[in-house]
């Protein structure tokens, strides 16, 4: 699957002077499926911020799909394809699962997602 790491930045708020004071700039792009990935952290301040970004995104600019994974799916899904989490998530792992379901993205992936080329591919 082809990506590209941050290559867009959407502008959320100007100040009287046009300079930018507020901006969102998704982790991942995927082209083939003109989808915006946005991968979260567990520290709540920076997820309720994420969020309120996301949602001023979406107001802006209803045409970008953007879909917003949370540490815990991303945990789930290495449980699912057997790798082994980072060091300091084995605990987070525990926590109670995602109310949305994996496979959220809706995307056919690699039976093997260990496969993965360089330059963000996967074979």
């Amino acid at each position: 699957m082809r990506w590209e790491y941050e290559p867009h930045t959407f502008v959320l708020a100007r100040d009287p002077a046009g300079h930018t004071t507020s901006a969102f700039a998704p982790d991942f792009w995927l082209p083939d499926h003109d989808r915006y990935v946005e991968v979260t952290t567990m520290d709540q301040r920076l997820v309720t911020r994420k969020n309120r970004k996301l949602r001023q995104l979406r107001a802006l600019h209803p045409h970008v799909d953007v879909t917003l994974i949370y540490q815990r799916d991303y945990l789930a899904l290495l449980a699912k394809y057997g790798l082994e989490p980072p060091e300091q998530h084995v605990a987070a792992s525990r926590s109670v699962p995602a109310t949305e379901p994996l496979g959220l993205l809706g995307l056919h992936l690699s039976e093997d997602p260990r496969r993965a080329l360089p330059g963000g591919s996967v074979a």
